[in-house]
């Protein structure tokens, strides 16, 4: 990929999230001037054009008009959003995207679209499985649910020629500015708070998974964006699965504590989160369509992000 691929001006959709503040800056580091839309505004996009606007709320020929105005040529949708029954997962996930879909065919010069969608699409498979994009999926939580509809009307578009682009169904991401909701993200702040003599409990389910650094994340985002003939959906991952008590070792000995001071104890059933017990990605097709590969170590990942992150209370449950 080089600097001429790279689109002129892209609009990132969910710009003040933890993979949206990355896209940005990427963008903006590859010579492309970025917009920045989110409902609230963060100090991390001072140095873009900002646009303060809930997709969920917009028509579609409101949205087309800002985006025109815009002239951009690239629409990323990071986007996403939280529920506790179907339908606020859908407004916060699926509408957007409905929006999104009706917008684009109404501007006057194709724009091409990177939706991202995640790994949990698929839903639970048995140990061992390498996550392909022909697994059927068969999500189990709502959020994943809601995300599967999403990403199966981005796809749909695609197909019928209404829009050009490509779903990236992203793992979980470590890295820089994790999400202060996120397990390693809530972990990290607490272990900035523990006191070396009192230690820290932490309960982790006996589960592997597929993590991958939020800028290679990025990167595979950037390559999609310049790739115009790239595949309609690429699973990105590291590719293989970890075990979760082995990233919080790694996450303890990144903090300098004493590895006695955080007693990690498993919890197969009582401490499950809404995660898959296994996720390891097949990445094989991002590889050959892409030309994308993961470039960060976990430790590297883990570091990076202790140097970002607070003492802010948070969830810590695996």
């Amino acid at each position: 990929m080089t600097t001429t691929d790279m689109p002129r001006r892209v609009a990132v959709l969910g710009a003040t999230g933890c993979v949206g503040r990355h896209l940005c800056a990427a963008f903006a580091a590859r010579g492309t001037d970025v917009v920045a839309i989110a409902r609230r505004d963060a100090p991390h996009l001072r140095p873009h054009p900002f646009l303060s606007l809930d997709l969920a709320r917009c028509t579609g020929a409101g949205l087309a008009a800002i985006l025109a105005d815009e002239g951009v040529d690239t629409v990323v949708n990071a986007t996403l959003g939280w529920g506790s029954t179907p339908e606020e997962m859908a407004h916060s996930n699926v509408r957007p995207v409905e929006r999104l879909l009706a917008a684009l065919p109404r501007l006057p010069d194709p724009v091409r679209l990177v939706h991202l969608g995640t790994i949990h699409e698929y839903g639970p498979v048995p140990a061992g499985t390498s996550l392909d994009e022909d697994v059927v999926p068969r999500p189990a939580s709502l959020y994943a649910q809601a995300k599967l509809t999403a990403s199966r009307l981005v796809l749909d578009a695609v197909r019928r020629g209404e829009v050009q682009g490509s779903v990236l169904r992203l793992t979980n991401t470590v890295g820089p500015h994790p999400a202060r909701e996120s397990f390693f993200g809530a972990l990290a702040a607490r272990l900035r708070r523990t006191d070396p003599a009192e230690g820290l409990d932490v309960t982790v389910a006996a589960a592997r998974r597929d993590y991958v650094d939020v800028r290679d994340a990025a990167d595979a985002v950037l390559a999609a964006a310049a790739a115009r003939s790239a595949e309609p959906l690429l699973n990105i991952g590291r590719g293989a699965a970890v075990d979760i008590h082995t990233m919080v070792r790694t996450l303890v000995t990144v903090s300098g504590l004493p590895s006695d001071a955080v007693r990690v104890s498993v919890d197969d059933v009582a401490s499950r989160s809404a995660g898959a017990d296994w996720i390891q990605v097949d990445r094989s097709r991002a590889e050959r369509s892409l030309g994308w590969r993961p470039r960060h170590a976990l430790a590297t990942s883990f570091r990076d992000m202790w140097d970002t992150v607070g003492a802010a209370d948070g969830p810590c449950t695996a």
